[in-house]
């Protein structure tokens, strides 16, 4: 005869017991220390910084051939690269330090 199969633990069961209070596209964020948290944040800025700052160039570099203008391509890194990693940065500062913060106080 054949016996029944052993019930298995369900996935949601694994997760919650390891502790992580938020993540991010699956990316647990919430165990992350104050170095982590500085090091994640300067990290998406710059990625943001030098991903726009491309395609900005790209852009320029479009329109420079297409109409036959002159842009300076300087702007790309002044008017657009650089307004948005230095919100991408503030933005994962803010997030990751609350999250940082909360647990901190959560543990005292």
């Amino acid at each position: 005869m054949a016996q029944p199969l052993p019930a298995s633990r369900p996935a949601s069961a694994t997760s919650a017991t390891r502790g992580f209070s938020s993540t991010l596209f699956g990316i647990p964020f919430g165990g992350l220390g104050w170095f982590g948290t500085l090091l994640i944040s300067v990290a998406a800025g710059f990625m943001a910084f030098f991903a726009t700052t491309f395609c900005a160039i790209i852009v320029i570099l479009i329109a420079n051939s297409t109409t036959h203008t002159s842009i300076d391509f300087a702007v790309s890194y002044r008017d657009v690269g650089l307004p948005i990693g230095l919100v991408v940065l503030v933005t994962a500062l803010g997030y990751l330090g609350t999250l940082w913060v909360r647990r901190v106080l959560r543990k005292a």
